[in-house]
């Protein structure tokens, strides 16, 4: 185990490790962080076990996708910064790639690909976002109290969809989160294996800000297609609590109301996005390529796809050098469980708005989405291959009814 550990210390190896991992980690983030435990922990040893899970709960603390987060700050533990990008791309564009060449098809073949596979995509969606919801309902809201965050946050974003009522939903959340629960007091954790000044890690938590503050104000100043697109994929990804299913209404409502993307081509993306491994961030890669205005393609997916995984970069760097005091903070923990039972509210919006209402129009619809859940719940089948399936009943159903 020693010599393995000792022979991936360059950026090149840890690019293959995780080109690897990104080519064959399906199953969403909880499944990922499974795959990297086992690998970085068990079979490498890069870190112990009480370190990585500490390392977990930071990723899980911060806005963004958990498990990139966790790759990239394991990629910056073996070889700095250089192997935060190696740890963070070859996990990432397998997926990514994938979507973009998706996307490319739809544009130039979509009107012969038979309309009852995109239904089917756009079917399967129904049954992935409730398994998300589901899923996490049962670990962020176990009591009463975080149920009723959760209920009035979904309602609230119905009633008010703008993508500001969602911003607000997750700062009400967190301030009653404040207010009404009292955390246990953290115990003490293994350090992590990152060395970080604190005066870097400040640096790049200013950077965020600064963008996160400064990236509307130059819209407002100079509107532009790209620097419109670079300023709602960021905010996007520096807003997800929660994991990758979360960033579906924020994008959304976004992308769809501007006219950057059809509702329809949204969903079939996003149905596609499931039968492809890696993070589910990489959504904003079909997105970006499927832009009806310039950038698009693949310029447009990368563009998107940098700005949406850029915070998780500036904040795991900046985060971490102060993790330690963070993690025993019991009033961030406090802000967190509200805010985690708020998101959970926000994806059951989503459900129904705009995945539901915009997939379910007849019985045999409802009956697809609850075949594909329980084929993903209960039967435990591959997204991919549920994906797959999907749009070949929904091509059936088209040519028998």
């Amino acid at each position: 185990m020693t010599n393995i550990a000792q022979t991936d210390r360059n950026p090149w190896a840890v690019l293959l490790i995780f080109l690897r991992l990104g080519l064959t980690s399906f199953g969403g983030p909880i499944a990922h962080l499974g795959y990297f435990r086992e690998e970085f922990v068990t079979r490498r040893q890069w870190l112990t076990e009480c370190s990585y899970a500490d390392l977990v709960a930071l990723c899980q603390f911060l806005p963004g996708p958990a498990s990139s987060q966790v790759g990239i700050a394991l990629g910056l533990s073996r070889c700095g910064y250089a192997g935060a990008l190696a740890a963070w791309a070859g996990f990432t564009l397998p997926s990514a790639l994938a979507l973009i060449l998706f996307a490319l098809g739809m544009a130039s073949y979509g009107d012969a690909m038979p309309s009852g596979v995109l239904h089917g995509l756009k079917v399967v969606a129904v049954a992935v976002v409730a398994q998300a919801v589901w899923g996490m309902a049962r670990t962020l809201c176990p009591d009463a109290p975080r149920i009723t965050i959760m209920a009035a946050a979904s309602c609230f974003v119905l009633l008010a969809p703008a993508a500001f009522g969602q911003l607000g939903v997750i700062a009400i959340a967190a301030l009653i989160g404040l207010l009404l629960f009292k955390p246990r007091q953290g115990t003490a954790h293994d350090p992590l294996p990152i060395a970080i000044r604190r005066r870097v890690g400040l640096f790049w938590l200013t950077l965020f800000l600064v963008l996160l503050m400064g990236l509307p104000l130059l819209v407002a100043l100079s509107p532009n297609q790209m620097l419109s697109m670079v300023d709602a994929f960021y905010r996007a990804g520096s807003l997800v609590f929660g994991g990758g299913h979360v960033v579906l209404p924020l994008l959304q409502a976004k992308v769809v109301p501007t006219g950057w993307v059809s509702n329809d081509l949204f969903l079939a993306g996003y149905g596609a996005a499931q039968a492809v491994p890696g993070p589910l961030f990489t959504f904003a890669a079909f997105l970006g390529a499927s832009m009806n205005q310039a950038p698009t393609g693949w310029w447009g997916g990368l563009v998107c796809l940098v700005a949406i995984f850029a915070p998780s970069f500036l904040l795991v760097v900046g985060a971490l050098p102060f993790w330690e005091r963070l993690r025993r903070n019991v009033r961030m923990q406090a802000a967190l469980w509200g805010i985690n039972a708020g998101v959970v509210g926000l994806l059951l919006a989503a459900l129904y708005q705009p995945v539901w209402t915009s997939a379910i129009h007849a019985p045999q619809d409802f009956a697809m989405a609850i075949m594909a859940l329980v084929a993903l719940m209960f039967w435990k089948l591959p997204p991919w291959l549920v994906v797959v399936g999907s749009g070949i009943v929904g091509w059936l159903l088209s040519i028998v009814l």
